[in-house]
């Protein structure tokens, strides 16, 4: 991830969101406002949180560890302040399975521990603190500030927007929720499911490094040293599509809900989109720097959307 990119969603965030507000709408009521209120509170806290404690630890994974707790707590919120409404409780429902899955899946790679600003760190951060663009430290410090601390804490804010529209929503729970529902969860099975397989493969890979084995001594196909199994031989970051696509459905409640196709919730799942294709590339910059065949799975395998299964 570059700085002009990060330069470039910050823009995005500040401009597009009060421009999709002022010309799509809808507006809010009194009612909505005021959750938002208790949203951003909750949101300012968590990025102060984030930029005290990376900065005082040097562990800059904090707002990782949030990212799958925030939006359950800002879906039941927002569901508590409507009164539990049907289609808002099946959204804070859904948000939950999504967060919990998620926090498992980061937990057992030793995240968190019972001194909570300790466990383990990103690897990508500790890559991206080294580049000649982030010294010196007060460079780092102030991309703490303002990507990682602020802009990410709204981000995961905007992802939940659609539940915040939909306080307005008297439209009856439909078909067409129950299709979004449906694709949600299957999204969030495919997402368990690419990461179990990432999991399988790393996990055994590098107990055969640690036994004393080379990359080149691995059988195939540990010896590339990323995977290209399951999911991830038909894309090449399958976790990254199905989190992209999670919340898009998220998004079409609110076209369920009768707000309409287009409305400025959609603010969250777009800049979603923007972060991955962002992560994504600075996480193959770093496994095509460590494995020379990973430029030609690149080239044979889609980055996100499943297509053709990579082959030798």
């Amino acid at each position: 991830m570059n700085v002009k990119l990060i330069g470039s969603l910050l823009a995005v965030s500040l401009i597009a969101c009060p421009l999709l507000y002022i010309f799509v709408g809808p507006a809010l009521d009194p009612t909505q406002l005021e959750t938002l209120k208790v949203l951003l509170w909750i949101c300012g806290g968590s990025g102060l949180f984030c930029f005290v404690v990376g900065e005082l630890t040097g562990n800059n994974s904090q707002m990782d560890k949030l990212w799958s707790l925030l939006p359950i707590a800002y879906a039941w919120v927002i569901a508590a302040k409507a009164g539990l409404p049907a289609r808002l409780v099946v959204m804070a429902c859904l948000a939950t399975l999504w967060g919990a899955r998620l926090t498992f899946n980061f937990g057992r790679k030793g995240a968190y521990k019972l001194k909570f600003w300790e466990g383990e760190e990103d690897y990508r951060w500790k890559v991206l603190r080294a580049k000649k663009e982030f010294q010196p430290h007060w460079k780092w410090m102030l991309f703490n500030l303002f990507f990682i601390s602020i802009y990410q804490n709204a981000l995961v804010l905007m992802t939940t927007f659609p539940a915040l529209v939909l306080m307005g929503s008297d439209k009856p729970f439909g078909w067409l929720d129950g299709i979004a529902a449906a694709l949600m969860l299957g999204f969030i099975i495919y997402e368990t499911v690419a990461d179990a397989q990432q999991w399988r493969f790393q996990t055994s890979k590098w107990t055969m490094i640690k036994a004393g084995k080379t990359l080149d001594e691995l059988p195939a196909p540990y010896n590339k040293g990323f995977n290209t199994v399951g999911l991830w031989g038909v894309s090449r970051h399958p976790n990254y599509f199905a989190e992209q696509a999670i919340w898009w459905c998220f998004y079409l409640f609110t076209v369920a809900g009768g707000i309409g196709i287009i409305n400025w919730s959609m603010i969250g799942a777009i800049l979603l989109v923007v972060l991955f294709l962002g992560s994504s590339s600075f996480a193959e910059e770093i496994s095509s720097g460590k494995y020379p065949a990973y430029a030609d799975y690149c080239q044979k395998v889609s980055r996100f959307f499943p297509g053709k299964r990579y082959k030798d």
